[in-house]
């Protein structure tokens, strides 16, 4: 089976599953805490289910991430006059 086959029989469950909890909540009610719970559940389940076929059905090269190539040449020195050196305090300082 394909994935795209496996993620609908996942969503004909999920549909078989809907279906029996509207007839449970039928006969027990939707006023339970429990009821309520398990109704949400299942709806959890439905959406990410649907994240998943979203996902599924995007292609492959949208997955990574662009690189970014970084230059081997040096920094220009002028960017770094106004900032101390990290860990190793003011120039004309010295550590305590």
């Amino acid at each position: 089976m394909s994935v795209h086959d496996d993620i609908t029989s996942v969503q004909r469950s999920l549909d078989d599953l809907h279906r029996s909890l509207g007839r449970l909540e039928h006969q027990i009610g939707t006023e339970g805490l429990e009821m309520r719970r398990v109704r949400l559940d299942a709806d959890h389940l439905r959406e990410s289910v649907a994240l998943l076929r979203a996902a599924a059905a995007a292609p492959d090269t949208a997955r990574r991430p662009d690189l970014v190539t970084i230059s081997d040449t040096p920094y220009d020195i002028s960017l770094w006059t106004d900032s101390d050196d990290e860990g190793l305090g003011a120039r004309d300082r010295r550590a305590p």
